[in-house]
C-alpha cells in the first residue's frame, strides 16, 4: 500500500457549533463542489432551534470558495418528517452526486423511533439548496446507515453502507440511481487486531483513475469501550429517551464512555474485495489535545483540482464538542 497517500491534519474548524440550529453537536459531513465554483459542506447537526421537540437532527450546508472558511447557509437542506415513521426523528450523514441531468442526489441515514431499523432514503435538487425527498432506496435486515455513493464507470451507482446487523460495510448497486439492490457479500469485516471493534460507520471509496491503480477505501471504525466499563445507552436504542429534548446530551455522554473511533484506509482490485490497510486518522485519545483527540469519523472526500485529495471529517475532543475538521494528502 505505499501508493496510497500520506494525510497532513489542516487546523482549525471546518464547521463548529455557532448557531441555534446546531449549537448541540455538528457531525456527519458531505461535501460537493459547487456548480460555480467553490465548495457546499452539507452537515448533520442538532440544536435548540430544531423544528419539532422529539427531532434528533437534521443536515444542514456551509459554503467555501477555497473549501477551508466555511459560511453557514440559513434554513435546513433535510429534516426529520413525522409523517414518515422511518424518518421520524433523524437526517443524517449526506452524500452528494452529480445526476446526468445536471441535478443533484443525496442520500442520508433516515431513523426513526428505536423500533425501526436505519434506512437509506435520497432526494434530488436543481440548486444543492432546495431538496425534494424521494423515498427509501436502501432497507433490510437490521438497517444500513452512513451510506457513501459512487457513480461507477459503467454509469450505474454503488452504495457502500454500515450494516447494523453485522457492523461492517455492505455495498449496493442502481441503475437509476433511486432503487438499489444488496450486492452478496460483506465489504469490509470490523474485525481488527488493534483493538476490541465495536463498529464501522462509513467508508468511502474511490475508484481508479488509471489502469493498474487499486480502488482505495477510506472508512471509520469505532472501538469498543474497555472491559468492565459502564455505558450510558445511547438514546437512539433507548426508548423512554428517544423522544426527549435531551437527545443530543444523551447521546454525547454514550460517545464519550470509553468509546475511541478512527479512519483507516483499505486497497481492492475489484471495488468489492477489500484489503484492509493502515490507520490514516487518528487523534490524542482522551485528556489529550485537538479537535479529534477522541474520535475522528464520518469522512467526506473530494479530490482538489491540483490531483490532491481533502478529507472533511467529524470530531469529537475530550471536552465532548463535536464539529468537522479536513486533513489534505501529502501526495
Amino acid at each position: 500500500m505505499s501508493d496510497l497517500p500520506t494525510w497532513q491534519k489542516e487546523p482549525g474548524a471546518r464547521v463548529w457549533p455557532s448557531r441555534p440550529l446546531d449549537d448541540w453537536k455538528v457531525q456527519g459531513p458531505g461535501i460537493v463542489e459547487r456548480a460555480g465554483g467553490g465548495f457546499r459542506l452539507f452537515y448533520t447537526a442538532v440544536g435548540p432551534d430544531k423544528p419539532f421537540p422529539t427531532c434528533q437532527g437534521y443536515i444542514l450546508s456551509a459554503v467555501s470558495d477555497d473549501g477551508l472558511d466555511f459560511r453557514v447557509e440559513p434554513g435546513i437542506r433535510q429534516a426529520p418528517r413525522p409523517d414518515l415513521p422511518h424518518l421520524a426523528r433523524r437526517a443524517l450523514v449526506p452524500s452528494i452526486i452529480a445526476c446526468g441531468d445536471g441535478g443533484w442526489r443525496m442520500y442520508f441515514e433516515a431513523r426513526g423511533s428505536a423500533e425501526i431499523p436505519a434506512v437509506v432514503c435520497s432526494a434530488t435538487s436543481r440548486d444543492q439548496v432546495n431538496w425534494d425527498y424521494e423515498g427509501i432506496c436502501l432497507e433490510g435486515g437490521h438497517g444500513y446507515g452512513g451510506p457513501r455513493a459512487l457513480t461507477l464507470p459503467d454509469g450505474r451507482v454503488r452504495l457502500y453502507a454500515c450494516d447494523r446487523g453485522t457492523r461492517g460495510v455492505a455495498s449496493a448497486v442502481s441503475d437509476d440511481g433511486a432503487s438499489f439492490e444488496i450486492e452478496p457479500g460483506e465489504r469490509m469485516a470490523i474485525a481488527t487486531a488493534d483493538f476490541a471493534p465495536s463498529s464501522i460507520t462509513a467508508a468511502q471509496v474511490f475508484a481508479p483513475q488509471q489502469a493498474g491503480t487499486p480502488w482505495t477505501m477510506y472508512f471509520s471504525q469505532w472501538q469498543d469501550v474497555p472491559p468492565g466499563t459502564e455505558v450510558p445507552l445511547h438514546p437512539v436504542f433507548d426508548p423512554d429517551m428517544e423522544a426527549s429534548e435531551n437527545f443530543a446530551a444523551a447521546s454525547i455522554a454514550s460517545d464519550m464512555a470509553g468509546y475511541r473511533s478512527r479512519i483507516y484506509c483499505a486497497t481492492s482490485n475489484d471495488g468489492l474485495e477489500w484489503l484492509r490497510g493502515p490507520c490514516v486518522i487518528d487523534g490524542a485519545g482522551y485528556g489529550g489535545e485537538g479537535m479529534d483527540a477522541v474520535h475522528a469519523e464520518d469522512m467526506s472526500i473530494i479530490r482538489l483540482a491540483d490531483g490532491r485529495l481533502r478529507m472533511y471529517y467529524a470530531t469529537c475532543d475530550r471536552d465532548g464538542n463535536w464539529g468537522v475538521a479536513s486533513a489534505v494528502s501529502a501526495s
